[in-house]
């Protein structure tokens, strides 16, 4: 079989392999709010329309042990798309890798105040932010360079058909600031706007965003 392969040059460095015509409905894999929201916002521009997978509550999660963002994307795609038979599942994984830290938390973003034995109370991404502000204490701000980066997986019937990436740089602020978003988006200060990703608008955040490039290499392409 061949394959098309597309690059999302400087603004995303995502790839896509597409085997068929796409599906007109995308069904994500996530119980995540801010990234259903991030994802419909990105569909709102093209021809396919994204729902939350059904009955996904019901449905016991994977094992995320990939050594990689796309390893866990497909993993996890794969792995809902057989409880779903005949749709097209959408999963991602994504994090944020620091410099500084090696690239830490990388794949374990989600759990990085938990594998660090963090004792600080909070959300999830409150002990996450908190725990990240305490391991770069330390380390200067011109040193405090990190990315997000995202990998999206479009599986059918345990099959993976498409997978598409996208990155973007930024800064870990020694505070958090704005409101929006999730996760670390309070510490990731976008350089050329001078405001943290929880400091943009939806629009914004779609154009430059890690997840935003994912989407839109994956819907420009089957365009």
């Amino acid at each position: 079989m061949h394959f098309r392969h597309a690059e999302v040059a400087a603004s995303g460095q995502g790839f896509l392999i597409l085997r068929e015509m796409p599906p007109a409905t995308l069904y994500v894999a996530t119980t995540n709010a801010g990234k259903l929201r991030d994802f419909a916002a990105a569909a709102g521009k093209f021809q396919v329309a994204i729902e939350a997978l059904p009955n996904l509550k019901e449905i016991s999660e994977p094992v995320e042990d990939g050594a990689t963002f796309e390893a866990n994307a497909r993993l996890k795609a794969e792995y809902y798309s057989r409880h779903a038979p005949g749709l097209w599942v959408l999963a991602d994984d994504s994090g944020l890798e620091v410099d500084a830290l090696d690239g830490a938390p990388g794949v374990r973003s989600a759990r990085f105040a938990d594998d660090g034995g963090y004792r600080g109370t909070g959300t999830t991404d409150e002990r996450n932010n908190a725990n990240l502000l305490e391991r770069l204490a330390a380390v200067p701000p011109d040193l405090r360079t990190a990315r997000y980066r995202c990998v999206l997986a479009v599986a059918r019937d345990g099959d993976t058909l498409n997978v598409a990436s996208g990155a973007v740089e930024g800064v870990v602020l020694t505070q958090p600031r704005g409101d929006g978003g999730f996760g670390y988006d309070p510490l990731f200060l976008i350089p050329q706007l001078s405001r943290t990703m929880a400091e943009v608008d939806l629009e914004t955040k779609y154009s430059l965003s890690h997840r935003g490039r994912a989407l839109r290499a994956l819907f420009e392409l089957w365009q």
